[in-house]
């Protein structure tokens, strides 16, 4: 029973014993879509799931429209929004009426997060279970992509229609095994070949922060053992990027440890990715082959700058240099990505589906420099936000969940310049783990300064 000294006491004392919360509802049905995704036949219903995360999030920022614990970036996210808006209203060339809508739904679906779960009382520990959520769901999913390297066309979901029904097949996706058997590249839980590396990325960052947050040997040995999966589907998937995404990640995580004076971590954790890092390659190439091994030595074939030129920085430059110049205001929205090929109109040939393969392409693309800048200044309050909650020593332990969130805002960073990251489901996660953060913290300190 909580005794009533006074209104806010009672309501205090509720915050604190609440550890779940819609975020963690939100995050569950994400990961459950994301299953049903995988049922044989589920085809006439895909894009009902594909949309129902976007749909829910929407119907939460109707659910809870505000709240007291303002997000730094919240301003940019509204410019962001203003942006969107504006194109909708304005630009002759937007693909369809429908289009355009949904391309302006999508932005506030994906940044919803920012605004609805502000409103929302989630504690330290709340906020911990939310970590832990999505570490154990991406770990499973790595495992998923162990069993199907060693069994392959076992534990094996069906492929994406998109892939299915392309011209190309699946030729580009497969890996040639040790033992000369083709295998697609390890999906996990999801239907694209290579799939498991981005649960692998989630499952090395988090599980590495994890065992350097809690001292419960258990949980360690689980942690160690999910970042090695994580890393070893990394590896068999062979995709470079989320390699070097999840070596800068492990590198910032190095560099909070080291601003904030945290030596003994620090050393354990150095010498314990590095000793995971060289003995999960070995493994890898006992299972893959030279072909891993050739394929990630492409990575030192020359300067990082001429690397990703080689590879993937053409879009960024055809992006400045083409694109720009063309479209400085934006190009109309509904013109790219899933949008344009769920609710299109194609038969105007002044507004043409555009092709994007970097992030930073499709902000230009809808809506010019101004949307540009706008998401650009977000992505920095957010890691501002972080950085400065990872050196906050007055939080103590939990200070650390700012140090991983720091590294993984700068992960997806990394990412926008490989993949449109914040036009998926990626991106909600991204405004739902940096709200819930501070979120949490803020609480903290008003549990703090009215205890029970």
């Amino acid at each position: 029973m909580i005794k009533k000294t006074n209104q806010n006491s009672t309501e205090i004392s509720i915050w604190e014993k609440l550890d779940w919360t819609w975020a963690h509802t939100f995050i569950l049905l994400l990961f459950t879509m994301q299953i049903l995704l995988l049922i044989p036949g589920i085809g006439p219903f895909r894009i009902v799931m594909r949309i129902g995360s976007f749909g829910l999030s929407l119907y939460l920022l109707i659910r809870f429209p505000s709240g007291i614990n303002k997000h730094p970036a919240t301003t940019s996210a509204i410019a962001v929004m203003t942006v969107m808006i504006l194109e909708f209203c304005l630009h002759p060339y937007n693909n369809s009426i429908l289009s355009g809508a949904a391309q302006c739904a999508m932005y506030l679906s994906i940044l919803g997060p920012i605004f609805w779960v502000r409103s929302l009382k989630i504690t330290e520990r709340g906020f911990e279970n939310i970590i832990l959520i999505i570490w154990g769901f991406h770990t499973i999913s790595s495992i998923f992509g162990v069993l199907q390297t060693y069994f392959p066309g076992k534990f094996q979901p069906p492929l994406s229609s998109v892939i299915q029904n392309s011209k190309y097949g699946t030729g580009g996706l497969t890996v040639t095994l040790a033992n000369g058997e083709q295998t697609l590249r390890p999906m996990g839980l999801t239907d694209q070949p290579g799939g498991a590396a981005t649960a692998g990325f989630y499952a090395l960052l988090f599980g590495v922060v994890i065992a350097l947050r809690f001292k419960n040997p258990i949980l360690r040995v689980m942690c160690m053992f999910s970042a090695t999966v994580g890393l070893f589907c990394i590896f068999l998937s062979q995709i470079r990027s989320i390699l070097i995404l999840a070596t800068i990640s492990i590198i910032f995580v190095a560099i909070v440890l080291a601003r904030t004076g945290q030596i003994a971590r620090l050393t354990v954790m150095a010498s314990g990715v590095s000793s995971l890092f060289t003995l999960t390659f070995v493994w890898a190439i006992a299972v893959s082959g030279p072909q891993t091994l050739k394929r990630f030595s492409s990575l030192f074939s020359g300067s990082a700058g001429e690397v990703y030129h080689e590879h993937r920085g053409t879009f960024l430059q055809d992006t400045i240099e083409v694109d720009f110049p063309k479209f400085p205001w934006g190009a109309g929205l509904g013109r790219w990505g899933m949008v344009n090929n769920y609710f299109s109109d194609n038969t105007d040939p002044v507004s043409q589906p555009l092709w994007v393969e970097i992030q930073w392409t499709g902000w230009l693309f809808d809506g010019g420099i101004f949307l540009v800048i706008a998401y650009a200044m977000a992505l920095y309050l957010a890691c501002q936000t972080a950085w400065n909650i990872s050196g906050n020593k007055k939080l103590g332990d939990f200070a650390l969940w700012g140090g991983l969130i720091f590294a993984y805002n700068i992960g997806d960073i990394v990412i926008t310049f490989n993949y449109p990251i914040f036009i998926s489901q990626g991106g909600m996660e991204f405004w739902l783990l940096n709200t819930a953060l501070f979120v949490a913290i803020k609480n903290s300190q008003i549990i703090k300064k009215h205890p029970q």
